[in-house]
């Protein structure tokens, strides 16, 4: 079965998949290591990991670019985020026409005005109604697998209210969309009906620190939801045990205070397969 037949599979079942964020092609292995069933390619992850915020900033092709490393590295779906689509409606042609030949599984695309921002920034804008509509038909029309799935995401809650973004995602489904996605609710009430209102399986933002509450797994998938994507909490670990560890090494000279928490040797090689490689190295060279 194919990634993005097994992510099918998985929204079928009526119960709620945990796509843990990845904000670089390691953490991808690390997801798919402690066992999850998908992993989310945050666009906001890997803007900072790029050293700018999620702001637009980061093109098209460096995002392709680490989605085809990503889709090769791992073999669960990968569900990718494509911002706006770097673009308007024939933007969007170009921009499905790339994620396909990556091999992610799905991919999300919002309704705000290019260069978006982060879903949980404010100062926000959204595109027409209907200019959304017609990226949402683009992208179905480019689209040549049909199990490649299309996340329609508005981002409409912060700029005309909750009524209106789920509104616009019921619109985006009808214009072929296979998800729903409403950004930012900010409340455990918005987010129950969010997943009444949606006319397709609806996805879950958990963004810690930002608008939407934390609510845990089980009760979001009874309210409805079928797919959560937590883009921001691997990176947040990394950059706070980044920090601790530099912090003791500027001040030590050495990081012995702190060795005991840090992967070992082992576990460094087994993030990135190494005896897999190793193994075909030797039995390629045993033949010459």
């Amino acid at each position: 079965m194919t990634p993005r037949a097994k992510l099918k599979q998985l929204l079928q079942s009526n119960k709620y998949t945990i796509a843990p964020g990845a904000y670089d092609t390691l953490t991808a292995r690390l997801v798919q290591l402690a066992g999850f069933d998908a992993v989310y390619l945050t666009g906001g992850g890997y803007a900072r990991s790029n050293g700018y915020p999620d702001m637009g900033l980061i093109t098209l092709t460096e995002v392709v670019r680490w989605l085809n490393l990503t889709v090769e590295a791992v073999e669960i779906p990968v569900i990718a985020d494509a911002d706006t689509g770097y673009g308007n409606a024939i933007n969007v042609v170009r921009t499905v026409r790339e994620f396909e030949k990556s091999g992610v599984a799905a991919f999300h695309l919002e309704d705000q005005v290019a260069p978006k921002k982060c879903g949980h920034y404010e100062g926000k804008l959204v595109v027409s109604r209907e200019e959304m509509v017609g990226k949402i038909k683009a992208a179905v029309d480019t689209r040549r697998d049909p199990d490649l799935l299309i996340i329609a995401r508005s981002d409409a809650r912060a700029v005309e209210g909750l009524q209106s973004a789920i509104d616009r995602v019921n619109l985006y489904i009808e214009a072929g969309a296979d998800l729903g996605f409403v950004e930012a609710p900010q409340s455990r009430e918005e987010l129950a009906q969010v997943a009444r209102e949606v006319k397709a399986p609806p996805v879950a933002n958990i963004f810690e620190g930002g608008k939407t509450p934390g609510i845990p797994a089980p009760e979001l998938e009874a309210m409805g939801f079928r797919l959560g994507i937590y883009p921001s909490q691997t990176h947040r670990a990394a950059i706070a045990a980044a920090k601790e560890v530099l912090a003791i090494l500027k001040s030590d000279g050495d990081t012995r205070r702190i060795d005991s928490r840090l992967a070992t040797f082992t576990e460094r090689e087994e993030a990135v397969g190494t005896s897999r490689w190793s193994a075909m190295e030797a039995k390629y060279l045993s033949l010459t």
